[in-house]
């Protein structure tokens, strides 16, 4: 069976290789190829890779770094289909979704290329007589990022283009579960010109998790999943003294006014609910709907569906593919059955669903409830399939409440023609990213992705500006230069003017 190894000092090397994991085809349900699975010598080789490769690239033009990156572009313009065919594989994404996903991590590359414009820093002359400050921004040092099954190559992404351009080295620890992305953007990195030992690839489980976050040569993590290990991850890191941002869970509302465009409001729910089964941190898996438009709303969703198409990735019409893992499939049935126990109207049941040609496949089909209420598991919890839980209320102000005091603050967003309205949830929303007849808020490159309350821990979000100052440090310098006078000694605290 094929193996699936890491990738350390420019090389693929299976390593200690004494565990392995099953990497599934989750539309077939069998196992396709096996995962070497890290050890305490692997995680170390790793390291040391990325240390000895760190003072030649920081020091390094930050024009020559984002070359080798104007490079890479290139090669992902011309590669898309390919690195998307291998995420459809192992995840189960349709393969447009898969392209859809190249194509968010790639804006990300893009915005890494001005880098030499974005580690300018400021300067100040004469802020005293004879003396001028200015401010630059270096980078950390060795760097990684433990990144989620759902997001193979956009999450990496994400992470790695900004702290190479900012000049650090960087070790990936994908998902198990389909990590054959993360060794095809290690390749495509060497033919783009990046020296060995820069970008690693570390295959792994927990273990290789815990070794990154205690070794004393790691300077920073990134992280990208639930909230419990995100958790787990800023306090272990933290604790040994690295810089960390770790993104969580979430739990996703949709607000529907009366007013908005019905036909607009379920195509965007549909998508945002069931695209990619659910398997997204920026989801739509409440829908609030206010007022008279409950009824109307959730009719057209259960119509629309009953027909979505649900196939294998490789199918060009499939809008939906299957969950990740057999273990995942029977999770999600799990909260379904729970929703229907604890009082919820299941108004669409996707519980069951059998593939022509894929009987072994994990697929489910798309869930839609009713009456849900804020008391319910299904409503608390993240789900992370394709189930979209109708909440009713009878005002805006009451939406806004019932967002606010969610335990999760990643994305939500806003349906209406009234652009009050709008303006005023946007102000009083407690949540991190916000969209306006946007369903799925992300936001580009060149801005910041990231949640509030127990969706982040840390200070930055990820990529865009906010991705340059956590992989960089400021260094203030204040300067003079003798003139030839005498000078004599000073006990109070200096002051310039």
């Amino acid at each position: 069976m094929l193996q699936i190894p890491h990738f350390i000092n420019g090389q693929r090397t299976a390593g200690a290789a004494q565990r392995h994991a099953a990497v599934f085809n989750p539309a077939l349900g069998r196992s396709q190829a096996q995962v070497v699975l890290a050890e305490a010598q692997d995680v170390e080789a790793a390291v040391a890779a990325a240390h000895a490769a760190f003072p030649a690239w920081a020091a390094l033009s930050p024009l020559k770094r984002s070359r080798i990156l104007f490079r890479f572009k290139s090669m992902l313009e011309e590669r898309q289909r390919e690195l998307a065919a291998v995420i459809s594989s192992e995840h189960g994404k349709v393969e447009s979704d898969a392209q859809g996903e190249v194509q968010r991590g790639l804006e990300v590359v893009e915005f890494a290329c001005g880098i030499p414009q974005l580690l300018k820093g400021e300067y100040t002359e004469q802020v005293a007589t004879g003396v001028d400050a200015w401010t630059m921004r270096q980078p950390l040092g060795v760097v990684a990022g433990i990144t989620p099954f759902n997001f193979p190559a956009m999450v990496p992404m994400w992470m790695f283009p900004v702290a190479l351009a900012c000049g650090n080295t960087f070790i990936l620890k994908p998902s198990e579960r389909d990590p054959s992305a993360s060794l095809l953007i290690a390749e495509w990195l060497k033919e783009a010109g990046l020296p060995d030992g820069v970008f690693n690839v570390l295959q792994g489980d927990k273990l290789a998790v815990d070794g990154l976050l205690t070794h004393p040569d790691v300077a920073a993590v990134s992280f990208v999943g639930s909230t419990p290990i995100a958790r787990y991850i800023y306090e272990t890191g933290a604790a040994h003294g690295k810089r960390v941002q770790a993104l969580g869970g979430a739990k996703n509302h949709m607000v529907v006014l009366p007013d908005a465009d019905l036909d607009m409001t379920i195509e965007a729910l549909m998508g945002a609910a069931y695209g990619s089964a659910g398997e997204r941190c920026m989801a739509i898996s409440v829908a609030v709907a206010v007022g008279e438009v409950a009824d109307t709303l959730v009719a057209r969703l259960a119509e629309r569906t009953r027909q979505l198409r649900i196939n294998i990735g490789t199918d060009p019409k499939a809008e939906m593919g299957p969950l990740v893992t057999r273990q995942h499939l029977d999770k999600v049935s799990g909260y379904i059955a729970q929703g229907v126990a604890e009082g919820a109207a299941l108004v669409v049941d996707g519980r069951g669903l059998v593939v022509p040609g894929c009987e072994e496949g994990f697929f489910i089909g798309g869930t839609l409830f009713d009456h849900v209420t804020p008391a319910m598991t299904i409503y608390q919890e993240e789900i992370f399939g394709p189930v979209l839980a109708v909440v009713r209320v009878d005002s805006l102000d009451a939406a806004v409440r019932l967002i606010n005091q969610h335990a999760y603050g990643n994305g939500t967003a806003i349906f209406t023609r009234d652009g009050g309205a709008a303006r005023e949830f946007a102000h009083r929303i407690q949540v991190g990213m916000v969209g306006i007849n946007v369903p799925i808020p992300v936001p580009m490159a060149f801005h910041s992705f990231g949640g509030w309350k127990a969706s982040l821990f840390g200070d930055h979000h990820m990529h865009g500006p906010e991705g340059v100052r956590f992989y960089t440090r400021m260094k203030a310098i204040t300067s003079r230069w003798p003139a030839g006078r005498a000078h004599v000694a000073e006990f109070a605290m200096p002051t310039l003017g």
